[in-house]
């Protein structure tokens, strides 16, 4: 009988490893799935899925530290981007509310709740809505795009933001879901 415990005991610990290193970025918690690229900033890490391309630092723009795009037919269809330092902020709903103000007029912001990111305890996610303008190499005009915006303090009190803007139907809710976990905050 206590061989058999003991059997059962390393069995059940030998799975709890294996499951713990799947999938894990190692760095702290954040879930990265095998085979995405990873942007990685002074703030924050975020991974993005295969066909995405990370812009050089003249094709993202002063305002971006890292961004990666999916293009289709030479559109733009998802963008995903990292801001840093862009506010004042005390907390994560202040950098939420500064995050917001960058969403474009007319869009159907959904709220404001609560993220767990890994590397910080506290954090927002924005979740709206609105319709291309057909400029910058995006969409088509008048194509839906949803967003979300996970904005917060790093170990520094810098404010970042996580932005995932893509066109509707072209980033599978699952993708979605794995580019949140994935994100780190150092």
């Amino acid at each position: 009988m206590k061989t058999r415990r003991a059997c059962l005991a390393t069995a059940t610990l030998l799975t709890a490893v294996a499951l713990t290193g799947c999938g894990s970025s190692g760095s702290g918690g954040a879930s990265v799935p095998d085979g995405w690229g990873t942007l990685k900033t002074k703030g924050v890490d975020v991974s993005y899925p295969k066909g995405y391309e990370e812009q050089s630092a003249a094709e993202r723009g002063k305002h971006n530290a890292a961004a990666a795009v999916r293009t289709r037919d030479g559109r733009k269809v998802s963008v995903i981007t990292v801001q840093l330092g862009f506010t004042e902020a005390n907390s994560a709903e202040q950098a939420a509310i500064a995050a917001e103000a960058g969403i474009q007029l007319g869009a159907d912001v959904k709220g404001q709740k609560d993220v767990e990111l890994a590397g910080t305890d506290e954090a927002k996610r924005i979740d709206f809505t609105f319709k291309a303008t057909g400029e910058d190499g995006g969409p088509s005009k008048g194509t839906p795009v949803q967003g979300v915006i996970l904005a917060g303090l790093d170990s520094s009190e810098r404010t970042f933001a996580v932005r995932i803007d893509a066109q509707e139907g072209s980033l599978p809710d699952g993708d979605l879901d794995r580019i949140i976990d994935s994100v780190e905050v150092h």
